[in-house]
């Protein structure tokens, strides 16, 4: 069985929204109102409970060249999220249901039938992606297309790109296409162009991973990405050493009573 993965071009994307739409008709998820949210064309917002792959627009001041603008106009580029499905997954290990797996895909998955809508993940997600449904308090995020891939399709978000924005197949694949296509990007002259694969930080890398082209904050991608047992062992240190001098502290004041007595 294949470790897939996500390749997101944010180069690519024109910002259609297929992807959204796609994958809310495959999974039986409902509209999100489609109201402005008044900061935005993007009336959508965010990833969250109801939406599980979310195109953000990233709007800028007029760059000659970049989208084919006008000068009075704002520039635009724009990247399809998605939960990342991390190595080191802070939902995961937050979970105290056992609700939320790792599938033989290597995605991360929440089992809706188990799920008791604690919260935990929700906080211990470093990218924000997992939300509680508001009506039934449970989790919900992106399932990789779980279903699909034991079918052997292709999620439906990457099968309806048209741009082939997002592509999916076999992990070290993608992370070899990444490397080329960031190659052709600089030999065009886009030299802000990096590859988002946070495999330095505590998250162990992700299986969705991304080109974007400036700060990856500014698509929402943090750079150091932490989950938060990452400081479990100095806190389990620093009490250990607390408690010994503690212990020490007090068998002391016992010797030096007992002597003067």
């Amino acid at each position: 069985m294949s470790v897939t993965a996500f390749l997101t071009d944010s180069t690519l994307c024109i910002g259609c929204k297929a992807c959204e739409v796609a994958c809310k008709e495959w999974n039986g998820i409902a509209d999100d109102g489609l109201h402005w949210n008044g900061f935005s064309y993007d009336n959508t917002g965010a990833v969250g409970a109801s939406t599980w792959r979310h195109v953000k627009f990233v709007e800028q001041p007029p760059v000659p060249g970049l989208g084919g603008n006008a000068g009075e106009q704002t520039s635009w580029t724009f990247s399809s999220d998605v939960c990342k499905h991390c190595e080191e997954a802070g939902c995961l290990e937050a979970c105290p249901t056992g609700s939320i797996v790792r599938t033989e895909f290597g995605g991360v998955f929440i089992q809706p039938d188990v799920c008791n809508g604690c919260g935990y993940c929700v906080t211990a997600c470093p990218f924000g992606v997992v939300e509680r449904n508001q009506e039934d308090g449970r989790a919900f995020k992106c399932t990789f297309c779980y279903d699909r891939q034991k079918a052997d399709l292709v999620p439906a978000c990457a099968k309806v790109c048209p741009t082939e924005s997002i592509k999916f197949g076999e992990i070290e694949d993608l992370r070899k296409k990444a490397e080329k296509r960031l190659e052709e990007l600089h030999r065009k002259g886009i030299d802000d162009a990096t590859i988002y694969d946070p495999r330095d930080t505590s998250v162990g890398g992700t299986h969705a991973m991304f080109i974007v082209r400036g700060d990856p904050r500014s698509y929402n991608l943090p750079p150091a990405p932490e989950v938060p047992t990452a400081y479990l062992k100095r806190a389990w240190t620093s009490s250990a050493i607390a408690g010994a001098l503690l212990l020490g502290g007090t068998l002391l004041a016992f010797l030096s009573d007992s002597k003067s007595k």
